[in-house]
């Protein structure tokens, strides 16, 4: 090798390695040879293994629970009933709302939907406690359950006056439309189906509180922990190194938590509970099935008049949830006239909860539909059709966007799928016996900004350690940071290491809403940064540092060597400076919150959502922007559905690593193809209960039913969304993918699906 090329490759190398840089995963290697231990691989000493029992109806009173045949069976060591299990305090709620001054029991006495834990059984052994827990018996004074939305008994639900937006007269603007659309748009109840199934570890030594449990949320699960027993937060450690997948469902401590703990407690021994995959149907709420209503009246030119938006999303009979139906139906497109209401329908099923851009993504699938319907009453070009009502500002808020490189992303997209050569009529395009459809479809997902701490060290040897309390559940976040330190501290990636998923490290907010990346880069960039001058500090300015006698005003750190900028002088690597000056480490934590912090305040940015930053916070409106271009085959005798060719083109502002970034974004496609055509909670309406809550028979997408997808980066650096320019990834990708692909199907065969999924008896 030349020396030309010699330097070459080392430059090829750091673009790989820096913040931009097309890194793999450094914890890839872990994964793959079974190295990376998850939260409920620990084996402990005297480990006890615990299960629960479930309803059987879906609404009434527990009368008696006999456990007598369970107590005297092999091996048990304790039945928990709502009467046997210690007392727990309520906890605040993830906004921080102070709690009810009442006693919190994780076992139901009165049954609100069907799997609801009721009881607990804990055993020497896992296959005991199964056996054991076959034999409670559970009496019940059943009364009657509404099953869903579509329950004569449901009725029209409660007004959430939040969620209301208006601006003009959109009524009367719609009605004085020229050309009108109105249609009703649903989705079902889907779940996030992740890979690894829910549970725990507790451990307790004196009244210190050990859990390993796969969490999105390390601090705030802790606080909860904290809260439910009465001890100081700072003896509950939440230990999470790896999560199989979480989608929003793993942000909180649920009640069969609190069972794991309370029963660690109650036998002076560490427990093992993990939920069973039925029960991770049933245990946490996966999306609210939801109904909505979009109308749209517009000129004959296509310019959009008014939108009316009537939504309503399920809840719980004893909890609250709000899908946001009208986040994007008010922002993606330009209109003098506009009105979104909701109310939220109380059904007997477990609270509902975030799954993948909750809100957005049914949204989405309202009003890009809906768009689509209108562009063919017009016989405009759906894609055109959204060019001319492009929204120049966040109709809304009435702010400038901080960046939308919207137009963008549809002009990269068309261009590489070859939209141009489509032939507009419905039914006009085939391939044998496969009918060809073509769909487009927007999305967007608000940038959700918040606060983080990290530690960073360099040591003796010139290795440098990140610590953080935040946690990575497959989007990168290892290594993004490690990418963050070593460009920052001017290191080769591989002698930085990144220790996450503890909640004893430095404090991180939740993993969620896409914030994450944005928050953790720029408080590990601060923390470096801060070491860096520490460092470069010491060599000029301590009187053994070989740099002292030069009295230069700064120094470079380049590969982990230290020199002057000029090239004179010594050129030192990292550890020689510091065995030279006598240190065996610098440590710095960076913590972007502001000075006048108060300790209070700490707390609950990491420990509830309640001092999360808007959005449309200050000067600007932030969101990330996507554009999916979708091709279906659809088989004319037989009503299948292939999704055949993906085209997206996304505005995620800078990426850290476009690799990693690419992989998030087909994972939401992917995703979105599952939503669009194979999710759905199905529900016995004679008893309220979930009955393909396993995957064998809840649908997901597998290797067979995805195509070539290929992403698209259009985004730029947006100064005004993170300290290093990039905005939200992961939530993104998925939405705007079910109505594409619903798009696709009605251009395909002429039939408008407006219920999901896209199943053959809906095409027949």
């Amino acid at each position: 090798m030349t020396v030309h090329e010699m330097k070459h490759a080392a430059s090829d190398s750091a673009r790989l390695e820096a913040v931009g840089g097309r890194l793999s995963r450094v914890d890839g290697p872990a994964k793959i040879t079974g190295a990376a231990h998850y939260a409920v691989e620990q084996q402990l000493e005297g480990l006890a293994h615990a299960v629960m029992v479930e309803s059987t109806v879906a609404a009434g009173t527990v009368l008696s629970i006999d456990t007598r045949a369970a107590e005297t069976a092999p091996g048990v060591l304790l039945v928990l009933t709502p009467d046997t299990i210690i007392p727990l305090r309520t906890a605040s709620d993830w906004f921080g709302t102070p709690p009810p001054d009442v006693p919190y029991c994780p076992l139901a006495r009165v049954v609100t939907y069907s799997g609801q834990h009721v009881a607990a059984l804990v055993a020497e052994t896992f296959e005991q406690a199964v056996a054991a827990a076959a034999l409670v018996k559970v009496t019940y004074d059943e009364t009657p359950a509404i099953v869903d939305l579509s329950d004569p008994k449901a009725g029209d639900g409660i007004p959430i006056e939040a969620m209301t937006k208006e601006w003009g007269d959109a009524q009367a603007a719609f009605a004085a439309s020229p050309v009108r659309v109105c249609a009703a748009y649903n989705t079902p109840r889907e779940f996030q189906a992740a890979m690894e199934p829910h549970g725990l570890i507790a451990r307790w030594q004196g009244d210190a509180l050990t859990i390993w449990e796969p969490s999105q949320w390390l601090d705030g699960m802790a606080r909860t922990y904290a809260e439910w027993f009465a001890i100081p937060f700072e003896n509950v450690r939440l230990v999470s190194p790896y999560i199989g997948g979480g989608f929003g469902s793993k942000a909180l401590a649920l009640a069969h938590s609190a069972v794991a703990a309370a029963s660690a407690k109650m036998l002076g021994r560490p427990v093992k509970l993990m939920l069973t995959r039925p029960q991770n149907f049933t245990s946490y709420g996966g999306r609210a099935a939801t109904r909505q209503t979009v109308a749209i009246g517009a000129d004959r030119d296509g310019k959009i008049q008014s939108i009316v938006h009537r939504g309503v999303n399920e809840t719980a009979v004893d909890g609250m949830w709000v899908e946001p139906l009208g986040s994007v139906t008010s922002i993606m497109y330009a209109t003098p006239n506009f009105s979104s209401k909701q109310n939220v329908v109380r059904v007997n099923t477990v609270v509902p909860g975030a799954k993948r851009a909750p809100g957005e993504n049914p949204s989405a699938f309202g009003i890009e539909s809906a768009i689509d319907e209108l562009a063919y009453e017009l016989g405009i070009d759906p894609l055109e059709i959204r060019l001319r009502n492009y929204a120049e500002e966040d109709p809304h808020a009435r702010k400038a966007w901080s960046t939308r490189q919207l137009r963008e992303a549809f002009a990269a997209g068309a261009e590489a799928f070859g939209w141009a050569k489509r032939s507009p009529a419905p039914r006009s395009m085939r391939d044998g016996h496969h009918l060809i459809g073509w769909g487009v479809a927007a999305g967007t997902y608000p940038v959700r900004r918040a606060h983080g701490e990290a530690v960073v060290n360099i040591l003796a040897d010139g290795s440098v350690e990140v610590e953080s309390s935040s946690i990575d559940m497959g989007q990168g976040t290892y290594t993004i940071l490690a990418q963050t330190a070593a460009e920052t501290l001017g290191v080769p990636v591989e002698q930085v290491s990144v220790k996450l998923g503890d909640s004893h490290f430095a404090r991180a907010g939740v993993a969620g809403g896409s914030r994450l990346a944005g928050v953790m880069t720029g408080a590990v960039y601060k923390a470096a940064s801060q070491a860096l001058d520490e460092l470069i500090g010491l060599a000029i300015a301590d009187p053994r540092s070989p740099f002292h006698a030069l009295q230069a005003n700064t120094l470079v750190v380049r590969d982990g060597r230290i020199a002057s900028p000029r090239g004179e002088g010594p050129e030192l690597s990292i550890a020689e400076l510091l065995s030279a000056v006598g240190r065996e480490k610098i440590e710095a934590k960076g913590d972007t919150m502001p000075a006048t912090t108060t300790a209070e305040e700490r707390y609950k940015n990491y420990t509830t959502i309640a001092m999360s930053i808007p959005h449309s916070e200050g000067d600007y409106s932030r969101h990330s922007w996507c554009a999916h271009f979708v091709e279906v085959r659809v088989d004319e005798d037989f009503g299948t559905v292939r999704v055949s060719r993906v085209v997206s083109a996304l505005d995620s502002g800078r990426l850290y690593n476009p690799k990693l970034a690419e992989s998030q974004w087909k994972g939401g496609i992917i995703m979105g193809i599952g939503q669009a055509l194979l999710e759905e909670g199905m529900v016995d309406r004679r008893h309220g209960r979930i009955v393909n809550g396993n995957f064998a028979d809840y649908m997901i997408p597998t290797n067979a039913d995805i195509p070539d997808i290929q992403t698209i980066s259009v985004g730029i650096p947006d100064p005004h969304s993170s300290a290093l320019g990039g905005k939200g990834v992961g939530e993104l990708g998925i939405v705007g993918v079910a109505p594409a692909i619903a798009n696709a199907v009605f251009h395909a065969t002429g039939k408008r699906v407006r219920d999901l999924p896209i199943t053959l008896e809906k095409l027949i």
